[in-house]
């Protein structure tokens, strides 16, 4: 592949974003068109308290779950840290990426920053990314794989370019699963190298571990928007968390942040022409209020009282080491008188 074609596809996937974004607000204004901000304010004031409650609660287990990630790629790359940082590295990483998209370069940039402080050198963190990357992914593609059985195959009837999309989200799921697990299986114990860094394969029990703690994390975020939503839709549970893993993996892969907008879309376009749209947009929106913004607030506050601690931690170290250094006065040598003769 020429320098010319690699960039050109390296300007395909950033401007690929963009394209499904505005694709994805117009499908917004589309569906929303015939109600107003009113309405919207309306729903969101109608959603009863206790199902907040309920949402808060679910959200604080999915971070909980998405801090396991990272003690699963520690465990994975043979390192060990205190539990609180690896929940802290763990839930503060996924609380900016889920926000900014880009996992790779966002919530890396944060476990770099923390961990190589915590003596992880650089090349372990760079394959925790990696396999913190595909313990999303296995979980993810196996509820979206269970969820396409479980989705209605009329859902989608309205709209052919999605139903399109969701017969191919669910054959590169059920690639990517069979296609991890017979790596894991035939190759385990073994490894490859990727320019510097070697990788070891995984076996396939941490193969299975993957996936049990990414199907956990993914009920949990679904939980959050289906206590939000329940009020002004009846939809089985089983139908609900389908249509949420394959409107949230759509979302990743518009390489949108947070897939905003997208994700909105897909449950727009997947409910009956009956159904009151300002209420589901109004319980979206409360979703993304609990599952996004108050997870960034709350664990960077607890990222910002770290590090305020940790300076001036450092400054005592600093004001003791200079109380406890001796004085020490050092005389310089006379110049040498000139001998005369």
């Amino acid at each position: 592949m020429s320098v010319k074609t690699k960039r050109f596809f390296k300007k395909l996937i950033s401007y690929a974003g963009i394209f499904f974004f505005i694709l994805a607000a117009g499908m917004l204004y589309w569906q929303l068109r015939n109600y107003s901000l009113m309405d919207i304010a309306r729903a969101l004031w109608h959603i009863p308290f206790i199902n907040l409650v309920l949402a808060c609660v679910a959200c604080l287990f999915g971070y909980i779950a998405l801090s396991l990630y990272d003690y699963l790629a520690l465990d994975y790359v043979g390192r060990k840290v205190s539990w609180w940082k690896w929940m802290l590295a763990g839930m503060l990483g996924f609380a900016i990426s889920n926000n900014a998209g880009h996992a790779v370069v966002s919530g890396g940039a944060i476990r770099y920053r923390l961990y190589t402080r915590w003596r992880v050198p650089g090349s372990d963190i760079v394959k925790m990314l990696m396999f913190s990357g595909f313990t999303f992914f296995l979980g993810y593609a196996a509820i979206a794989v269970i969820g396409y059985f479980l989705v209605p195959n009329d859902m989608f009837a309205n709209s052919a370019g999605a139903a399109f999309g969701v017969n191919g989200l669910f054959i590169v799921c059920l690639s990517v699963i069979l296609a991890y697990y017979t790596i894991a299986t035939m190759l385990s114990g073994k490894s490859i190298r990727i320019g510097e860094i070697k990788i070891h394969i995984p076996t396939i029990g941490e193969a299975i571990v993957q996936t049990i703690l990414g199907i956990a994390d993914a009920l949990c975020a679904g939980m959050v928007l289906y206590f939000c939503i329940s009020p002004f839709i009846d939809m089985p549970f089983g139908v609900f968390i389908g249509l949420y893993v394959i409107a949230n993996v759509a979302g990743v892969f518009s390489q949108v942040p947070g897939g905003i907008g997208v994700f909105e879309s897909i449950f727009m376009v997947a409910l009956p022409e009956s159904t009151d749209k300002a209420a589901v947009f109004g319980a979206l929106l409360a979703y993304r209020i609990i599952y996004y913004v108050l997870p960034l607030i709350g664990v960077g506050g607890l990222f910002f009282i770290y590090e305020r601690w940790l300076r001036a931690r450092m400054k005592r170290w600093l004001n003791e080491a200079k109380e406890k250094m001796p004085h020490i006065q050092i005389q310089l040598p006379h110049k040498k008188q000139k001998i005369q003769k």
